[in-house]
């Protein structure tokens, strides 16, 4: 999986817990989350798809469309999180042109997975 260590010392990182709930399948986002320390897991309906660690980052097709949430993202293990706005998103896009490679690196790896468990 690609590593986006952009996040690694960013002061904007928060403490979570296990148990957090970063968002849940079929709400609206308008963020995005990178894992700078601990493991966050994705799950959707109430099965466990992935589970993202440092250098990973979650729930990135909300800056991207507007659809509902795909699935639910939980804290399994306490950690540091950056959230990602909109406006921090296109910031990191225009000042790091390699960030939005990385992005879509992770989306087609997810894309690639889901496809090949679909296909078993």
């Amino acid at each position: 999986m690609t590593s986006i260590n952009i996040f690694k010392n960013s002061p904007d990182a928060v403490e979570v817990k296990p148990g957090d709930v970063l968002f849940r399948e079929g709400e609206l986002g308008d963020v995005m989350f990178a894992i700078v320390e601990g493991e966050v897991e994705l799950t959707r309906a109430k099965r466990v798809i992935d589970a993202i660690g440092p250098g990973g980052i979650v729930g990135e097709m909300a800056l991207v469309d507007t659809e509902p949430r795909s699935a639910t993202a939980t804290v399994k293990t306490a950690g540091r999180i950056v959230r990602v706005d909109q406006r921090h998103f296109v910031f990191l896009v225009h000042e790091h042109p390699t960030f939005a490679l990385q992005v879509m690196k992770v989306m087609a790896a997810r894309l690639r997975r889901a496809n090949t468990t679909a296909d078993q």
